[in-house]
């Protein structure tokens, strides 16, 4: 028997590979996994959603201490404690990562604390010279921070989310590059200590994925805590100096330098494949630096498959673990159902909340989809209204003929939670009228969702009636 060949072999131990491993082990398989990281756990343990989204709830308590005023408090002088931040952070992730590291651990897999190449279509090495084999490999090998070719940025030293969630002191001012949800979440939480924080965009819009309207939103949120916000920036150097950094760039027409004790590149992330030798297993990569894969997540290459933050097209954790579920059952020929992304949900951490599902109005529009909009505001809100969080709104789509739901998009306080009462209708393909049948609470955040429900409803009825007239 050969101990280094493998029913399948799993290169990155994150999310989405170990799911893809516990899918296979549960067939009596024989698995192997292959993580070369300094620490297991993979990205959203260790570097992603656990620490950040810790970090800003943090954040976010101390803003609200700071407004107490606003809610008849008196609250002295309420500040971070950066050691004790860190700590709590810390103490959470470790709890996670040993969690992940126990599982990666037990006996139903073969775990190799390496990194590894591709020799062939079926053969791999590891850093140590031990070659591996397998009838079928999955790469799940995550993502790493992009630089992009701004002048001068390389050549500059420069902070990306990895120092920005182990800051132990707090900074003086920051400048913030990029415009994406690293950027505005981490900006917030940075200008919610006491940091005087510049973001610097390029593109048109912050978030560019959403729509305009969310897009403006965020920026006037953001805008009215005092961050310093320039969209629609063309960097021409970025520089250090002898107090920090200086970014010029150009605005419209005008040439304008901004300076900053720190730099914080958060222009993104790229998938993490570059010491892999994909070429030798003849595994195409698309130009966007993905590896290119098929619905199955199956590569160019008949025998390996990629799932997670290196093949896209979405860089989700609960997409992740899909894809690495159905990668495992499609390798071992179970049935399964490949990851389909009409119903994608998508949440962003920021202050007002972002949170989205189905079909945006610019999909509608690129498919000829007819539909009907209905829009409603938080500052009209009761129960935001009484929380002082009065940014942003609720938006559904539907079809006019029947009133089915299309999609949905929040920008408001916890949109993360409110959005899952929509992300339920529109999978089930559930009507306005249908869900005007349940009891949504007052006062409460979610009955929000109610009235642009019940002006689709009524639409929808009018549409009816006009169509019936007219037969």
């Amino acid at each position: 028997m050969n101990n280094n060949h493998f029913d399948i072999l799993i290169i990155g131990g994150g999310s989405a590979g170990y799911a893809a491993a516990r899918t296979a082990a549960s067939f009596d398989k024989k698995v192997g996994i292959v993580d070369g990281a300094k620490e297991l756990g993979g990205l959203c343990i260790l570097k992603g959603c656990m620490p950040s989204k810790t970090l800003i709830y943090s954040a976010e308590l101390l803003w609200h201490a700071k407004q107490g005023s606003k809610f008849g408090l008196k609250i002295k002088d309420p500040q971070v404690a950066m050691d004790r931040l860190q700590n709590r952070k810390n103490m959470i992730v470790n709890e996670f990562a040993e969690y992940r590291k126990n599982q990666l651990n037990e006996d139903r897999f073969t775990l190799f604390r390496s990194n590894a190449k591709f020799q062939d279509n079926q053969n791999i090495v590891l850093e140590n010279g031990t070659p591996l084999s397998a009838d079928k490999f999955i790469i799940s090998t995550g993502s790493t921070v992009q630089t992009p070719p701004i002048p001068g940025l390389r050549e500059t030293p420069h902070w990306t989310s990895d120092e920005i969630l182990n800051l132990d002191k707090l900074p003086e001012s920051v400048i913030v590059l990029g415009g994406g949800v690293i950027a505005i979440e981490l900006a917030q939480f940075l200008n919610r200590l006491g940091s005087k924080v510049t973001l610097l965009q390029r593109n048109s819009f912050l978030v560019k994925e959403y729509s305009t309207a969310i897009s403006e939103e965020i920026k006037k949120a953001l805008e009215s805590e005092g961050i310093e916000i320039y969209t629609a920036c063309r960097f021409n150097q970025i520089n250090s100096t002898k107090d920090g950094y200086s970014v010029n760039l150009t605005l419209g027409k005008e040439n304008r330098t901004i300076l900053g004790k720190n730099l914080f590149n958060a222009m993104g992330r790229k998938p993490n494949i570059e010491s892999l030798a994909l070429e030798n297993a003849e595994i195409e990569v698309l130009p966007s630096g993905h590896i290119k894969t098929n619905e199955d997540q199956l590569t160019t290459n008949p025998n390996a498959y990629a799932c997670g933050d290196c093949s896209g097209p979405h860089e989700i954790v609960h997409i992740a673990i899909k894809q690495g579920e159905h990668a495992a059952k499609h390798a071992l020929g179970m049935k399964s159902i490949p990851v389909h992304y009409e119903n994608l949900l998508t949440v962003i951490f920021t202050d007002p909340q972002i949170a989205a599902i189905g079909l945006c109005e610019k999909q509608l529009h690129e498919r000829g989809i007819q539909y009907l909009e209905a829009v409603y505001p938080f500052n009209d809100h009761g129960k935001s209204i009484l929380m002082n969080a009065t940014f942003g709104f609720v938006k559904i789509y539907a079809d006019p003929k029947d009133g089915a739901l299309l999609g949905a998009e929040c920008v408001g306080k916890d949109a993360s939670e409110l959005i899952h009462s929509m992300s339920v209708a529109i999978t089930l393909k559930a009507k306005a009228s249908e869900l005007l049948k349940a009891n949504w609470y007052h006062p409460t955040l979610s009955e929000i969702w109610e009235y642009p429900l019940e002006e689709l409803a009524d639409n929808c009825e009018l549409n009816l009636n006009q169509s019936n007239l007219e037969n």
